[in-house]
Formats: structure tokens, C-alpha cells, sequence
């Protein structure tokens, strides 16, 4: 692990220019509005926040399960893997690099099953169709994708360390705490350092409480363009809450994205057993034939 962000393949090889990041996009675009990529990017951070609330997980092991899912949009189609099925697999190697423990292989799918019945049947109807051996061979994917670059850094760090400078903790950190969470929602966490994004939340949060910060601000020396750019990254966001309803608009938006081919999953598949059987009945066939010749 890199002894600074600085020196880390996240600042290194994956805060992206936003340019770079659209050309990336074009082949979705094309089919999609960029307010409706957005939605999808959010169901599926949803998805993850779900499944690693119900997999007790902290929310670094979320976060970084998240961009993990981002990265690999940024550099890939919708179609190229189900983003069903790369949720569980993000959410499967955050936990392990940032060394939550093992989880093991039946109570991750079991907990991806019930999360998509009961919290998102409205955007996932039928049964879940994957396993285990799909998670697998999704995160050999992945791992290729990033290069093997999993060390993640986010901005709950220095946001507390700027909220103490502040003598702020009570007031500003829970109220910027979460709208760091929020960022994850955006393209925040692929654009910026996360130290910006802190700055960015603490900013928005002395809006919300109407705390003044400016003399604290005035004293930093930082990008303000990058910070006042994320915060409005957040207000759009906050902007398309007020008048999005997911569980009724999700599955129009979630018609039109690319659909990668479909697959038979590794349980649909014939055994072993099953195949010699066939084998056998066909040559059964074809003796009853000849005999009746």
C-alpha cells in the first residue's frame, strides 16, 4: 500500500479527466440521456449500500465496493457485464481488500437474492439468476480491468480531520458525512481527490447549518474551482431527488440500457451425469430404430 494518496495508483492512474470519461461513455450515450445513465449509476450504489448494510460491512468497504463498480463502468459498456451481476462481485473483493473478513460464498449470494426480492423487485423481476462461480469469474474481470489498483482512499478522513480543525464535530460532520456518502452517487469520487470532496461537503453541510466557514476557507490552499465544482455535482443531485421516484420510473430507464448476451448460469448448466444419460437414451433410440428397419 502507498504511504500517501499521492503516491497511489488512485491518484496515479485513476482520477480520470472528465473528457476521457465521457468518450468512454459514447457507445451508452447513444442510447441513453446522461440524466438516465445517472439513475442507473444510482440503483446500482443503492444495490451495493443494501447489500453491504445487510452484510454488516463498514461504509469505507460500501465506498469502496462502489467505485470499484464506477471504475469499471468508466472503462467498460453497460453491456459488456450485467451490473446485476457486478454489484455482489464489487462488494465481494471490497470486502477482502479492505479486510472486513470472510464472507462466505452462500451467505453473500443469499443476501444478493433476498436484497434484490425485497428491496428492488420493483427494478428486477423473476429470480436472481446468478452464482457463485459467476461472482468468481466476474472478479477475475474486474481485477484485469483495474490493473490490480484496489487501494482505495476516501474523504471520511480528512473530512474529520478538517470538522476537528473546525472545532465542528457536532454541528457539520454528520450532516457532511452523508453528503459524502451522497457523492458516491455522482461522478465525484472518479474526478476529484477525496480530500477536495471533504471540503466540498464541509462547504455544502455550513450552507444547510448556516455556519459561517469563510476565514477557515480563505486560509486553505486549494483548487476552490474543483471544490465549488463538486458541490454542484451534489446540488444537481439533490436537485433530481426532489423529483425522481425511482420505484416508478427505474425499470422505463433500465429498458433502454445495453443488454449484455445472455447467459445459461452455471446451475442451469447439464452435469456431467445428465449429459452421459442424454448420450445414452439417444443410442437407445437409435438401436429401437434399427430394429424396426
Amino acid at each position: 500500500m502507498a504511504g500517501n494518496f499521492w503516491a497511489s495508483s488512485h491518484y496515479q492512474q485513476w482520477l480520470l479527466d472528465r473528457q476521457d470519461l465521457y468518450r468512454e461513455r459514447q457507445h451508452d450515450l447513444k442510447i441513453l440521456a446522461e440524466e438516465e445513465y445517472q439513475k442507473i449509476m444510482m440503483l446500482f450504489a443503492n444495490v451495493i449500500q443494501a447489500l453491504g448494510e445487510q452484510l454488516k460491512f463498514r461504509q469505507q468497504v460500501i465506498a469502496t465496493a462502489t467505485i470499484y463498480f464506477k471504475r469499471f463502468y468508466a472503462r467498460n459498456s453497460l453491456k459488456c457485464i450485467d451490473p446485476w451481476l457486478m454489484a455482489p462481485t464489487c462488494a465481494f473483493l471490497a470486502s477482502k481488500v479492505e479486510e472486513y473478513g470472510v464472507i462466505s460464498n452462500s451467505r453473500l449470494m443469499t443476501t444478493c437474492q433476498n436484497i434484490v426480492k425485497n428491496k428492488f423487485a420493483h427494478a428486477f423481476t423473476g429470480e436472481y439468476p446468478y452464482r457463485i462461480q459467476n461472482v468468481l469469474e466476474c472478479e477475475f474481470y474486474l481485477l484485469e480491468m483495474m490493473d490490480c489498483c484496489l487501494i482505495m482512499y476516501h474523504p471520511y478522513r480528512p473530512l474529520v480531520k478538517f470538522c476537528a480543525d473546525l472545532n465542528a464535530d457536532a454541528d457539520l460532520l454528520p450532516t457532511a458525512w452523508r453528503m459524502v456518502n451522497d457523492s458516491l452517487r455522482t461522478d465525484a469520487p472518479l474526478l476529484y481527490p477525496p480530500y477536495l470532496t471533504a471540503l466540498a461537503c464541509i462547504h455544502l453541510a455550513s450552507i444547510v447549518k448556516q455556519k459561517d466557514i469563510k476565514g477557515w476557507c480563505a486560509e486553505l490552499s486549494v483548487d476552490n474551482d474543483k471544490v465549488m465544482e463538486i458541490t454542484r455535482m451534489l446540488v444537481n443531485l439533490y436537485d433530481m431527488w426532489k423529483t425522481y421516484d425511482e420505484k416508478k420510473e427505474v425499470q422505463v430507464v433500465l429498458a433502454k440500457m445495453p443488454k449484455p448476451s445472455p447467459s445459461r448460469p452455471p446451475s442451469e448448466t447439464p452435469s456431467l451425469q445428465d449429459a452421459n444419460a442424454q448420450q445414452q437414451q439417444q443410442q437407445q433410440n437409435q438401436q429401437q430404430a434399427q430394429m424396426q428397419a
